[in-house]
């Protein structure tokens, strides 16, 4: 599957045995809960499993969670596809409140929709405490576009496609298709604000929960990761909390630009003003970055 060939970067590009001296970590460092992206599941060894045993290797004593949604791995890949967000969200707090390891508090890292799902559990469910948000080309004012779709069957992709196109905001279609929960059409505003069942939650659209506010706000980092080279979001700007501009599918508006900043409905202009949002660039497309790179960029807001 596509995810899984993608992050093989991460697992073979490097050598994977390095040395580590008191720059790698010690049994001191929060652990990690890791939400894998659509089509992949926890455990695949070219993906979430590499990604795991690299972090194990880079930060020795470390406990890292790799989330599974279900009580299997197939269960985990079929649930990233049809399980309700808000479902699967409410399964993993439940998980994360029962892990005595997490207690203290947890790092947490997203790959593309598992991003925004994790900051839905940083919103939601503060106990135990999120410390860094780590949301590595997570789609946080969702998508309007589905240009590739990963997954072992192509038929499958093709389904997704037409129904988002034919009925996003449908309450069938809302309650039964993952990616309609993040599906962000600029030109029907209104539907989407109105009958999102998820994204517009989180993101405030229709009233503002103090408590999302507070929650998110409490993080210490907030690190948002985008592809320059991405052809899988649309559009991309969404992976640093970007967007279209209502009514039209061209026109872009950052982050500071939008109503969410402006109005300070999640508490990021303030959370921006105080350093806690960090904007980082990979130059590969969707997902594909080195070792190299993620040990530079994002290992230090895990140990």
């Amino acid at each position: 599957m596509r995810f899984s060939m993608e992050l093989r970067l991460v697992a073979v590009s490097v050598c994977v045995s390095l040395l580590c001296g008191s720059s790698c970590g010690s049994n001191a460092s929060a652990p990690l809960v890791i939400w894998h992206g659509m089509g992949d599941s926890c455990c695949n060894p070219l993906s979430m499993g590499a990604m795991k045993k690299m972090v194990e290797q880079e930060v020795p004593g470390i406990y890292v969670l790799s989330l599974m949604i279900g009580k299997s791995v197939l269960q985990d890949t079929e649930n990233g596809f049809f399980m309700d967000v808000n479902e699967q969200v409410s399964f993993v707090c439940d998980q994360l409140s029962q892990d005595p390891k997490l207690k203290g508090g947890y790092n947490a890292m997203g790959f593309s929709q598992g991003s925004q799902f994790l900051r839905a559990v940083a919103q939601r469910c503060p106990d135990p405490p999120m410390k860094n948000l780590i949301s590595v080309g997570g789609q946080h004012q969702g998508v309007f576009g589905l240009p590739r779709c990963p997954g072992e069957s192509s038929h499958i992709c093709d389904w997704i496609r037409k129904k988002l196109n034919s009925g996003a905001y449908t309450d069938a279609i809302q309650k039964h298709l993952v990616q309609a929960q993040y599906w962000h059409d600029p030109l029907n505003d209104d539907l989407y604000k109105k009958y999102s069942l998820f994204l517009a939650d989180i993101n405030q659209e229709r009233v503002v929960n103090e408590t999302y506010k507070k929650n998110l706000m409490s993080l210490n980092k907030f690190v948002m990761v985008k592809f320059l080279q991405d052809t899988m979001v649309d559009p991309v700007d969404s992976e640093w909390f970007g967007f279209y501009k209502a009514g039209q599918g061209k026109e872009l508006e950052t982050l500071q630009e939008s109503a969410i900043y402006t109005e300070d409905r999640l508490g990021l202009a303030e959370m921006d003003s105080a350093g806690k949002l960090v904007f980082l660039a990979s130059d590969g497309d969707h997902l594909q970055f080195t070792r190299e790179w993620f040990n530079e960029q994002l290992l230090p807001y895990i140990r």
